[in-house]
């Protein structure tokens, strides 16, 4: 990983997109800060499009999508994508499942709730897990004591065991059954909304993260950036990104969109 300051000037006027997970890479401490918010108004401003891709909510999302500074977002680790219509004040809604198909899934996700509450001791079923529409979030950090390794692992395991898909994020560990991710729900939003293929302009993204759920993505797109706080998770790591900035969090999201903005206009 290379330091964020020494991107190529020449790059900087090609970047159009900016895709960004949002937890301790636009928040800091669990909050969104003022200079993180304010650098996706500064982009949009640039006309550079905006588009965060987390694991967080559908419920979260749907508040984002309408009141952010952004061009959409993609939720839940890639179960669907939200587009708020501002023109005509329309909330667009692409789900990678249809309803009865998140409702069976829920039942099942519901069994391994209570098979790993009953097995990890210091885990809880996140607390935005009522806003949740295709995943199981487990909180191993964010509203508990930090939980050791050994013990996420076995939580890993329970998912993988159950036949779910599962990812690490900087707070919760997410299971999911279907076969979509980040970046497959992130290349359908772009050629339904944006409407270009992914892979032909993927080189002028530029996307940001912090953990390991961020590894498919940081493989994928040539110019991917880590928050300083990434080092934490680099044995998880199965992708480094290509750059890191030299502040943590929403701070580190600032500073790459401050340098980015900055060598544009030189």
């Amino acid at each position: 990983m290379l330091p964020f300051d020494q991107f190529p000037e020449d790059r900087k006027k090609d970047i159009g997109f900016v895709l960004t997970d949002i937890d301790d890479t636009l928040t800091h401490k669990g909050r969104l800060i003022p200079v993180a918010y304010a650098a996706m108004e500064r982009l949009q401003q640039n006309r550079i499009r905006v588009v965060p891709v987390t694991g967080r909510p559908a419920g979260w999302c749907d508040h984002m999508a309408r009141m952010w500074p952004i061009d959409g977002i993609v939720g839940e680790n890639g179960a669907f994508y939200f587009r708020y219509d501002r023109n005509a004040k329309k909330m667009i809604r692409r789900y990678a499942k249809e309803t009865t198909e998140r409702e069976a899934d829920r039942e099942q996700l519901q069994k391994i709730a209570e098979k790993i509450l009953a097995t990890v001791p210091g885990c809880r079923v996140s607390a935005d897990q009522a806003f949740r529409v295709a995943d199981l979030a487990i909180d191993f950090c964010e509203d508990v004591p930090p939980l050791p390794e050994k013990e996420m692992d076995r939580i890993v395991h329970i998912f993988k065991a159950a036949g779910a898909h599962v990812k690490i994020s900087s707070i919760h560990i997410n299971g999911w059954f279907g076969d979509y991710d980040k970046r497959t729900m992130t290349a359908l939003f772009f050629k339904e909304i944006f409407g270009v293929e992914l892979e032909k302009v993927k080189g002028r993204v530029l996307f940001s993260g912090d953990s390991p759920n961020d590894a498919p993505m940081f493989a994928y797109f040539p110019e991917s950036v880590g928050m300083a706080n990434i080092v934490a998770f680099q044995n998880r790591l199965t992708s480094l990104p290509a750059w890191v900035t030299s502040r943590q969090g929403g701070y580190g999201f600032a500073e790459m969109v401050d340098i980015l903005l900055t060598r544009r206009r030189h």
